[in-house]
């Protein structure tokens, strides 16, 4: 939002911020940070009628409740937004004219990354392209620190990817006073010490997927980031699909009827290889459980986001490879394959899961995972069907929705292709047109830039530590019932 106050508004409180620098010449203006400085405004910039050639002045103002003290030279008054104690950039940018000075205002933000393999570092890259591809939010990750266990990963990644500081020492990182944001993409053994510390020094937390090593945890995470006060974000980046995005539209707004059914599924090829090594993922110590919580925790988001709770469930599991290499420590990811003359150990956690569900509001499903399945490469998807439509995606189609509404003269009855394009929420913002595909890693910088504008706005957004919280609730359900061989209702495992 930009106001005019050119007319000079109320003038009651007094402001100081550090002086913007101007060029002589091109007037350009240089990011600066604020070294003090309080704000209660939502505003993003001003706009004040001024001279270029006027003295250094000292502006007081008081708009929509702002508390400020301002320095500026060249007879230009300027105003922070809000975003932490030590306030916010400006942006660099031109006098639009002889005039009016036009300053926008950066929501700069330090960002601190918790594990810089795979994960981490797609996280990373996805926190640089959030001012390219959404530059009306004024957002600036400011990559502050990254922490890994490996030194080598951590001085190399870090520097490839722009991070001033690098760390072996995860505390130093949520200790440190620059950075706002502790995104953790450490295994799941660490998230439960990771979020609390984060949560007990005050930084907002993106955490990924299952959060923890199992319902549990999740439980205990929930509870640190609530209690804390801090906002939260979790990795069902799925979710952020521009052709989801739309399809959770047309579920909302009705265009299918009642739902009635909901099938959704999880089947990824990356454990189906014997010489897949032993990774943490495969390690009940220090995963938790294992398709359960990798990927069953994806299918369940995804069916709470469409097609809303689940009520009870029938489920089983079974692990299909009992042995598997052992990993090389700091190298690899869970694709990584290991020789049959290598040192093998025991998988402790099960490769497939399955459950037929019944949803609060009455609807049937199935849900379905295994990541030793022989075929699909990473087929996360879902069919839904209401009682005046359907809709189906899948991910190894990510640009395509299959889309069933009929017309009331029924010449148009069947399913439609639907393909993504500059139209469908978010698309937009990486390629113009339609049939120019996005790709996985533009998922993750949808997911952080939602993130990050909830930050700016102060304003717990979905997905966050409750809707993980929402899954975990799910799961012991499943695990009873695997004991029981019965159904089994979903019950409630939040804390106080």
């Amino acid at each position: 939002m930009i106001s005019d106050i050119s007319g000079r508004p109320d003038v009651s409180e007094i402001y100081l911020a550090t002086c913007v620098v101007f060029s002589s010449n091109q007037y350009e203006v240089y990011a600066l940070r604020y070294a003090e400085c309080t704000a209660r405004t939502r505003e993003d910039s001003l706009i004040f009628d001024t001279t270029h050639d006027a003295p250094p002045t000292i502006w007081t103002i008081s708009a929509r409740e702002t508390e400020h003290r301002c320095i500026a030279p060249g007879g230009s008054a300027i105003l922070p937004v809000p975003g932490g104690p030590k306030g916010n950039p400006v942006r660099r940018g031109r006098w639009p004219s002889e005039s009016n000075s036009v300053l926008f205002m950066e929501h700069r933000i330090g960002i601190g990354v918790i594990g810089m393999g795979w994960m981490g570092q797609v996280h990373s890259r996805a926190y640089r392209q959030v001012p390219l591809r959404f530059p009306d939010a004024s957002i600036e990750p400011r990559l502050v620190m990254c922490a890994d266990e490996v030194p080598a990963r951590a001085e190399q990644t870090g520097k490839a990817l722009g991070f001033e500081q690098s760390t072996t020492d995860w505390r130093q990182l949520v200790e440190y006073p620059e950075v706002q944001v502790a995104n953790i993409a450490a295994p799941n053994h660490l998230h439960l010490d990771l979020a609390r510390a984060a949560a007990a020094n005050g930084k907002h937390i993106l955490c990924k997927k299952p959060v923890g090593r199992g319902p549990e945890e999740t439980s205990q995470i929930e509870a640190a980031a609530r209690q804390a006060g801090v906002l939260s974000f979790v990795g069902f980046n799925y979710r952020w699909a521009p052709l989801v995005v739309y399809a959770q539209q047309l579920i909302r707004q009705g265009k299918l009827g009642d739902i009635t059914h909901y099938r959704g599924r999880f089947l990824s090829m990356y454990g189906s290889n014997p010489r897949s090594r032993l990774t943490w993922r495969f390690d009940h110590n220090l995963g938790g459980y294992g398709a359960l919580c990798d990927v069953m925790s994806h299918v369940v988001d995804m069916a709470h986001h469409l097609a809303g709770p689940v009520k009870r469930l029938v489920a089983n599991h079974h692990t299909f490879i009992k042995q598997r290499p052992l990993p090389v420590r700091g190298q690899g990811t869970h694709y990584s394959l290991g020789s049959v003359d290598d040192p093998s150990g025991e998988v402790t956690n099960e490769d497939y899961a399955s459950a037929l569900v019944e949803f609060h509001n009455g609807a049937r499903g199935t849900f379905e995972v295994s990541r030793t399945i022989f075929g699909p490469k990473c087929e996360m998807a879902f069919e839904l069907n209401g009682t005046q439509g359907a809709v189906g995606w899948n991910f190894e189609r990510l640009n395509e929705l299959d889309l069933y509404l009929p017309g009331e003269d029924g010449l148009h009855d069947g399913y439609t292709t639907l393909l993504a394009g500059d139209k469908h929420p978010y698309h937009g913002n990486f390629n113009p047109g339609d049939g120019n595909p996005i790709g996985y890693e533009d998922l993750r910088v949808i997911e952080a830039y939602e993130f990050l504008q909830s930050v700016v706005d102060g304003e717990q957004r979905q997905p966050g530590l409750s809707e993980a919280l929402a899954v975990a609730n799910v799961h012991p359900a499943m695990i009873r019932s695997w004991e029981s061989g019965r159904w089994e209702d979903v019950i409630s495992l939040r804390t106080a």
